[in-house]
């Protein structure tokens, strides 16, 4: 059974209160699955590999008080607003890329509840049509998983074309020229549906059967303990690569990686990821632990990397790929 979260709040609060909500509701109730919608005003959020300045244009956010985030999760930017509405589900699992399908495949279903034409057999999208009506994604902690996504009720166009620089290299492997092209909305396809009615439908739709918790005061308390982390600036800043060689490449059904190697006399020294590749633990430590101090070699690389399971931490990277884009 999914239990229903209810925050008793007259306005949106900021978005990092509710990935702390997430992180609050998973380790405070660890036997309980959780699921909640909330609504933010304009905002952009960046996965937890990403590169700040790369992906968003910082200049129009601060000029036009579009609040900047990031989350413990992979994935790319998105831009949130009181037009569309954020989705979090919380479970018991170690397996997250089935949690994740099990939450994707739980909302399709709630579209096409309404008669919409959904999928959910996209990396990690919802589609509507052959168009994105939500991306989504998620993270791992001992024992729970953490997916969380857009939903676009509707959205706007000059807040989604000034907050993102989306890589030519992705525009590209989806075969169009921009970013709007290839989103749709909830209210393109059913116009006579207000906001507020298609998110009783979800919140009705997706956690069936389930009880409601409502948020106390000392919950609160503690979520915003946890919310104060997300604004300190290492945190946002995030990774600042100056790594002696650089490799980047857009792979099919997994993302765009990029890997900074600094190397010493031939050494591994240390390694850096970026992109919006989704994983399922903390990729990078994983990594660095294994090739800190081996020769930068295909052979002593590829030797290396037989110690782990490369796809159950990124999945669908294999150790094969990952060698040709630092080699080749």
């Amino acid at each position: 059974l999914m239990d229903l979260v209810i925050l008793n709040d007259s306005k949106p609060r900021r978005l990092a209160f509710y990935l702390a909500e997430e992180e609050y509701l998973a380790r405070r109730y660890p036997d309980r699955d959780f699921f909640f919608a909330w609504q933010v005003e304009p905002s952009v959020i960046i996965g937890r590999n990403q590169l700040l300045e790369k992906e968003i244009n910082v200049d129009f956010c601060h000029e036009n008080g579009v609040g900047i985030f990031r989350r413990k999760s992979g994935g790319g930017a998105v831009v949130a607003d009181m037009n569309n509405i954020m989705f979090s589900y919380i479970t018991s699992s170690d397996d997250v890329c089935t949690t994740f399908s099990d939450y994707t495949s739980m909302v399709a279903e709630a579209l096409r509840e309404l008669g919409l034409d959904a999928s959910d057999n996209s990396r990690n999208d919802i589609l509507i049509g052959e168009r994105k009506v939500s991306g989504n994604a998620y993270y791992h902690l001992p024992g729970r998983s953490i997916v969380h996504g857009t939903m676009l009720y509707d959205y706007d166009p000059v807040l989604m074309s000034n907050t993102l620089r989306p890589s030519k290299t992705k525009l590209a492997s989806h075969g169009v020229q921009s970013a709007r092209s290839r989103v749709t909305t909830v209210k393109e396809h059913l116009p006579e549906l207000s906001i507020n009615e298609f998110l009783t439908h979800i919140l009705k739709s997706v956690p069936k059967g389930g009880n409601t918790l409502t948020l106390s005061p000392e919950d609160i308390k503690a979520i915003e303990e946890i919310e104060a982390t997300y604004y300190l600036p290492g945190w946002l800043e995030g990774k600042n690569p100056k790594g002696s060689v650089h490799y980047s490449e857009r792979l099919e059904g997994i993302g765009e990686i990029g890997v900074d190697l600094t190397l010493s006399k031939g050494i591994i020294d240390s390694l850096v990821l970026t992109g919006d590749f989704l994983e399922n633990t903390d990729s990078e430590d994983c990594l660095s632990r294994l090739l800190r101090g081996v020769a930068y070699t295909r052979r002593n690389v590829s030797e290396a990397l037989q110690q782990c399971n490369l796809p159950s931490i990124i999945p669908g990277l294999s150790a094969e790929q990952f060698i040709n884009l630092i080699f080749d």
